[in-house]
């Protein structure tokens, strides 16, 4: 049993990350990552949203039949999307103001629906479970790193508005990175999304790449005499 927990949790964050290898959420992940902030508010906002649908999916998966098994499916996800919409809006106000529109966009994220039909919908309640929470740290892990890379360059500041998540007990992680640095503007506009993804995309690639030659370079073991 652990080693499917070990195998969902490899593939969710690393091999079959939701962004680095899927290319979903492009929306918001151009959107919202001009800082490290907004994507790990983004990110755990998602994650809270997989986790739930696919424990909720997988729970009724003999009940529902396949005719309307995708229309039951967002209902579910729109539902809790606007639960999350709701409990940002009471307990971290100023980042939903930041998020805006595209916490209810979470709706039309392709990888929400997909790990529901894909995973959720053919698993049990546990797997659905730790699939839907790897999935979003995956999720997360991509948002945050691209807008830690965009606000470290534009800005020379990491987590600057950590505030923003649950009030001033986050300010801690509010970082200085660059003294007296006056920012490279083109990382915080829409294209320096596109160049940071790109770049990370391309890193990953290469690092899975030397991963596999060295694993093709380790010899077999020989069967023992007997």
């Amino acid at each position: 049993m652990s080693n499917i927990y070990t195998r969902i949790s490899k593939e969710s964050l690393w091999d079959n990350n939701i962004v680095f290898a899927q290319i979903l959420g492009l929306c918001p992940t151009m959107a919202v990552t001009s800082s490290a902030t907004n994507g790990l508010g983004m990110g755990l906002a998602t994650t809270a949203v997989l986790l739930a649908s696919n424990m909720i999916i997988s729970s009724i998966r003999h009940i529902v039949s396949e005719e309307v098994r995708i229309p039951v499916y967002i209902v579910i996800i729109a539902t809790l999307v606007t639960l999350v919409d709701v409990s940002m809006n009471a307990w971290a106000h100023g980042l939903y103001k930041v998020l805006g529109l595209y916490i209810a966009l979470i709706v039309a994220n392709c990888a929400v629906l997909g790990r529901a039909e894909a995973f959720a919908a053919k698993n049990p309640v546990l797997p659905s479970g730790m699939d839907g929470l790897m999935m979003g740290l995956g999720f997360t892990f991509a948002l945050t790193t691209i807008g830690a890379v965009r606000e470290i360059i534009g800005a020379g500041t990491l987590f600057a508005d950590a505030h923003l998540l649950m009030g001033h007990a986050f300010s801690f992680m509010e970082l200085k990175i660059i003294p007296n640095y006056k920012g490279f503007l083109l990382m915080i506009l829409p294209p320096g999304g596109f160049l940071v993804l790109g770049f990370l995309i391309a890193g990953k690639r290469v690092i899975d790449r030397n991963r596999a030659e060295r694993a093709a370079e380790i010899p077999a073991a020989e069967p023992v005499a007997s």
